[in-house]
This record gives C-alpha cells, sequence and structure tokens, in this order.
C-alpha cells in the first residue's frame, strides 16, 4: 500500500510549473531504442517471434533512455470528479456514486486494486473535485478543487486558473509519488459521473468530429438519456467555443478536475521519461489535453486497451496510439491501463532477461524462421 502523504500544500506558482514541467520534455531517446532494438535481433528467438512485445519494450527503451529498462515501482493513479453536467440527465447514476467509489477504491474493493495488485501497482486516490465529503485516509489525497464543475451545457466548467491549478497539482502529485517511492511506470485511471459527456466533448473539440459520433453510452445510459447527453455536448460546444490549440482554455471550458489533474500526470511523466499508460475514454481525454499543451509528451503515453466508446477510437488515431488490448472494457478506474502495465513489464523482463545467442551458447545460424501457423 501506498506510504502516508506528508501534509498537503497547494501549488503555489501553477503557471511556473507547468511551463516548466513543458520545458523539460524531450522527444524519445532514439539511441536507446536502437541499442534495445539490436538486442531483440540478438535474443534466443527468431527475428519478431515475439510480434509486438518487441516493439513495446523498444518503444520504452526510448522513453526511458534505458536500452534495457526495468520497470519495478508501479504506480496507479485513480483521480475522482464529480460533474455539474449531471444536472442535464446524462448519466444513469447519481452524483453521489463518485464518492462512494473513492471509499471503495480505498477499502481495496474495486476491480482497480484488484488488477493493480495483480500487476504488481501501488495505487494512489485523488479527491481532485468531489461533491460529498470523501474520508481522510493515508491513501487518499484530497485536493478538493471545488465540489463538481460547473455544467458545461451553459458555460465553462472552471476559470482558467483552476484549470491551471488542476494540471499543476497533477504535476506536483507525480513528482512527490516519483521522490517518496519511485515511478517507473504509471497508469491513468478516473472516477466521476458524468465525466464521460465531459470527455466526448473534448474529444468532439480537438478532433473536430460531430458529438454524436464520438458519445457512447457510458455508465450505460438509455435512449432518452442518451438524447440528453448528445444534446448537452452540443451545447457546450456552441456555448464554450472551445479553442482545442490552447490545452488550458480547452479544459476550462469542458473539462473535470480529475482530467486537468491527469493532464498534469502525463506531463509529468514525459518530463521524468516514465511511460504514462493510457486508460479509457476519459483518460484519454486527459491525454488531448496534455498533448495540446506539449505535443511532445505523446511520446511518452502507452495505449492500454481499445474502449467500446467511439470517443475513445477518435482519441487513438488522433494521438496515433495503437492499444495493445481489445477486451470490450468501458469501466474505467485504469482498470486497462493496470493490465496494460502487466504486458509493459512482461516486454521489458524479455528485453532483459533472455538470453542473447551468444549468452546461450546458442548458434543463431541453426535457428529456422517458421511463419506462423
Amino acid at each position: 500500500m501506498p506510504a502516508t502523504q506528508p501534509q498537503y500544500r497547494p501549488v503555489t506558482d501553477p503557471a511556473a510549473l507547468i511551463a516548466a514541467t513543458v520545458r523539460a520534455i524531450r522527444p524519445s531517446d532514439s539511441e536507446a531504442a536502437a541499442r534495445a532494438d539490436a538486442r531483440q535481433g540478438r535474443l534466443t528467438k527468431p527475428p519478431g517471434a515475439l510480434g509486438r512485445l518487441e516493439g513495446l519494450a523498444t518503444r520504452i527503451a526510448g522513453i526511458t533512455g534505458q536500452s534495457r529498462p526495468r520497470l519495478d515501482q508501479r504506480l496507479v493513479i485513480v483521480a475522482a470528479g464529480d460533474h455539474g453536467v449531471t444536472a442535464q440527465g446524462v448519466s444513469a447514476f447519481p452524483a453521489e456514486v463518485t464518492a462512494q467509489m473513492v471509499a471503495n477504491f480505498l477499502e481495496g474493493g474495486a476491480a482497480i486494486n484488484v488488477l493493480a495488485s495483480h500487476a504488481g501497482a501501488r495505487v494512489r486516490v485523488v479527491d481532485a473535485g468531489v461533491r460529498s465529503e470523501t474520508p481522510e485516509h493515508p491513501d487518499l489525497l484530497r485536493l478538493r478543487l471545488g465540489p463538481g464543475t460547473d455544467d458545461i451545457s451553459v458555460g465553462p466548467a472552471m476559470t482558467r486558473a483552476l484549470a491551471e491549478r488542476a494540471v499543476a497539482e497533477g504535476i506536483a502529485l507525480f513528482e512527490r509519488e516519483r521522490t517518496a517511492e519511485g515511478v517507473h511506470i504509471v497508469a491513468l485511471g478516473e472516477m466521476g459521473i458524468g465525466n464521460s459527456t465531459s470527455a466526448a466533448a473534448i474529444i468532439a473539440a480537438v478532433t473536430t468530429r460531430p458529438p454524436r459520433s464520438v458519445t457512447g453510452r457510458g455508465t450505460g445510459v438509455d435512449d432518452t438519456h442518451y438524447e440528453l447527453k448528445v444534446a448537452a455536448i452540443e451545447r457546450a460546444l456552441e456555448v464554450n467555443a472551445p479553442d482545442r490549440t490552447d490545452g488550458l482554455s480547452l479544459l476550462a471550458a469542458l473539462g473535470g478536475f480529475e482530467i486537468g489533474v491527469l493532464a498534469g500526470v502525463y506531463l509529468a511523466a514525459a518530463a521524468a521519461h516514465v511511460p504514462a499508460v493510457v486508460d479509457g475514454l476519459i483518460s484519454g481525454a486527459a491525454a488531448l489535453i496534455a498533448e495540446a499543451i506539449a505535443p511532445d509528451a505523446v511520446d511518452s503515453f502507452i495505449a492500454s486497451h481499445r474502449s467500446v466508446e467511439p470517443g475513445h477510437h477518435a482519441m487513438l488515431e488522433h494521438l496515433r496510439l495503437e492499444p495493445m488490448l481489445d477486451l470490450g472494457m468501458r469501466l474505467g478506474e485504469g482498470s486497462g491501463a493496470a493490465l496494460g502495465i502487466s504486458l509493459c513489464v512482461a516486454a521489458c523482463r524479455l528485453l532483459d532477461e533472455m538470453a542473447t545467442f551468444d549468452e546461450a551458447g546458442v548458434s543463431d545460424s541453426d535457428v529456422a524462421v517458421e511463419p506462423e501457423a
């Protein structure tokens, strides 16, 4: 379990922290990736026999700058926040469920707890802006940027100042975790009734696709609530006219507090050369915010899976990310990203721990390369 959090102190200059983090982001290390790729060619297997796992390990080598990366310290961040747009009837669940699920995360009873444990990852839960009271708990960071965002269908979700603070707090959170226990890979998850509406609005704005084409059923709404959801997104885009090239403006107009915090985590991970595993729709919307702030940050993003949500497909195409899994998942919480961590660890261990032909005393000329059946 994560260590007890030190006394929380709000970021004093959000804009400066964001700017410094963006300046520290660099493209992937092509030399480290080349060294990893060369080692792949010397391992005791036919070339390409491990399929996409080989490319995954090489990509992580480029992100980390290490030709044989080890991902021993694994972190899942689950950020929670409420959304004023729920007043428009866009969700099948009441807003109180957000706080109730936060308590469930802290007690270890949610899917993400099970999957994070399977992946050998610790879980940090964040109250980014939950309307109902959340418990005092050593594994909960209570940012509480507000009692949920405002209704995006009638105006902006938050002020730009709050958007800056949300992103900066995500950066600071990641840095605290890295300093305290180390982070070699991070998975990003979320919880928030109504957040699939904000996420779809962000995706529609960034990709310029029609809202209906990127809006799914979220928590499983019926046809009536689905139409209310689409209409709310259409109004949000009309009344806010978000600038898709300005990540902070986009977040202020349409986002959630938890989306902003996750965007900050993406930026901080990129600056620290740490792979950031993208989960589903909402985690993906946060990735779009981060990309709008710092385009080079995308080099550190790894897509864990393809959600059934149509907006998730649009996000993956926009960021040119190829997901590792397609399991028909749509839970959120970081569930798909936790599974993604397991694959990333496996890929890197194969690269690092398998013997080369020379080390094993095996002649590579005697290994027949056969096509897959």
